[in-house]
């Protein structure tokens, strides 16, 4: 499968879209905070004979532009809708993992008329969580930063396809590898998060949602069961032996479980 590089401009921020092309029904997929969108190839190449797949850099992050002065969740889910818009893709299955996610249900909330479907992978509404700007600013700080290599970096990160698929995302520099963001930019994407609740956006979510979580995964079973209590016709599966990463873990069962909803839901 070969991409093809698209540019989408919004409010002077250029993000660097990467476009399978083809025919078919067009799933736009949303990396997680510190990601980029080449976490999802082996997603993309598995649906890539039946979709048009689209994926790319989120604002702050990979090729995109790297210091945006806006990170509000606003700012982010304005830029999925004008991916959507400007590449013709909607009404989209979107698709999104993690803080992804959550711009993917925002965005299906705030233009219901774009969104076919929904897929959120490792990824609920919840309540405000204080503790979490903090907890990710540490843990960004814990990298050993510059890596020396790759495979030091895919060790670091975990190591088997999630690791690699994280050291893989890093940019050469002086003395080795570095992270193709700036550490205040994803601190800073967290923090209305940190400080409000968004059930309230869940809860005007009109399409068909599937809710896809990893068997060692960082969402709270409680918060998993709240989030489908509100919303009781929400189609929720757990991926065994897939961790936060469900995309790089178990792509192979996370294209199937897609494929499933499209089929029985969707048709």
């Amino acid at each position: 499968m070969a991409w093809v590089e698209r540019a989408v401009v919004r409010d002077g921020v250029r993000l660097v879209c990467r476009d399978s092309g083809g025919p078919g029904a067009p799933v736009l997929l949303l990396h997680g905070l510190a990601g980029y969108a080449g976490e999802w190839d082996a997603v993309a190449r598995l649906l890539a004979a039946d979709f048009r797949v689209v994926a790319f850099d989120q604002r702050g992050h990979g090729a995109s532009e790297r210091r945006p002065g806006d990170v509000s969740r606003a700012a982010y889910t304005a830029d999925a809708v004008a991916v959507v818009e400007e590449l013709g893709l909607g009404p989209v299955l979107l698709v999104g993992q993690s803080l992804g996610g959550h711009t993917a249900l925002l965005t299906a909330a705030e233009r219901p008329e774009l969104v076919r479907a929904l897929v959120l992978v490792e990824a609920v509404p919840g309540d405000a969580s204080p503790g979490t700007p903090k907890e990710i600013a540490a843990w960004l700080d814990s990298w050993p930063v510059p890596f020396p290599s790759r495979e030091a970096a895919a060790a670091f990160f975990g190591g088997g396809p999630a690791g690699a698929a994280w050291a893989a995302g890093l940019e050469e520099g002086a003395g080795g590898l570095y992270p193709r963001f700036e550490r205040d930019a994803m601190v800073g994407s967290l923090a209305e998060i940190g400080a409000r609740s968004f059930r309230g956006e869940w809860l005007k979510v009109r399409c068909p949602v599937l809710a896809v979580f990893g068997q060692s995964g960082f969402v709270a079973p409680e918060d998993a069961e709240d989030m489908l209590a509100r919303r009781p016709g929400t189609r929720a599966v757990s991926v065994l032996g897939a961790g936060h990463d469900v995309h790089l873990d178990r792509p192979e069962v996370l294209c199937r479980v897609l494929r499933e909803f499209v089929e029985d839901g969707l048709e």
